[in-house]
């Protein structure tokens, strides 16, 4: 990491080809098991496994959004991560307001697609972990983009938990649990890229104002 080119403030700012095309490769994969995991969330009535693919589909947006601010500078980088530190948090919440509407409708969701399809979105997590895991420690928005990779690895980890729990118990109460943790997954790093985009904004704007 600290070989690549490409730094701002003494961090990595993604200017790098091989970054790039490890995004783009990323951002492909986990827009197709989006589309995936939330069908198959919906047949199972699996809120864990709809939680995970939201979590998909944040991660191929944040991915888009990271890519296309590559090169510009630290305060737009750093408002592009505030945006999806604030998109993080609103999805923690809808799925914090899910779960606890599913603990009164009780549904048992299907652990079998749960467990099938937990261990295909892992196969995919762990590969985009693989091809990010050298980029972990960047600026903001570098830095949203490995928050999001890993927490999609834990979540599918968590779901598959949650499916052994579903057919061990014949209740949905695994299922819920693990939706509730994964909630508090992404309030988590929601919180931890809100901080370093404030303090990276905060220090552009400090830089700036004492150039002018």
């Amino acid at each position: 990491m600290g070989a690549c080119c490409g730094h701002s403030h003494g961090t990595f700012d993604g200017m790098s080809k091989d970054y790039r095309r490890r995004l783009w490769l990323v951002i492909g994969l986990n827009a197709a098991m989006f589309i995936v995991e939330m069908g198959a969330g919906q047949a199972a009535g699996s809120k864990a496994l709809q939680a995970d693919a939201l979590d998909f589909f944040g991660d191929a947006v944040t991915y888009g959004i990271s890519m296309a601010v590559i090169g510009a500078s630290l305060k737009t980088r750093a408002v592009a991560a505030l945006a999806k530190g604030v998109s993080l948090l609103l999805m923690g919440l809808w799925v914090a307001g899910t779960t606890l509407h599913q603990v009164f409708v009780l549904g048992v969701p299907q652990a079998a697609v749960m467990g099938s399809v937990g261990f295909l979105a892992l196969a995919v997590n762990l590969a985009s972990v693989m091809l990010l895991v050298r980029y972990k420690d960047g600026d903001a928005n570098v830095r949203s983009v490995w928050l999001c990779s890993r927490n999609d690895a834990i979540g599918n980890v968590a779901v598959m938990i949650a499916a052994m729990g579903v057919w061990g118990t014949a209740t949905a109460w695994p299922d819920l649990v693990v939706a509730g943790l994964m909630a508090a997954l992404f309030v988590s790093s929601a919180v931890q890229i809100l901080s370093q985009g404030i303090r990276e904004f905060r220090h552009d704007t400090l830089i700036s104002t004492e150039r002018s």
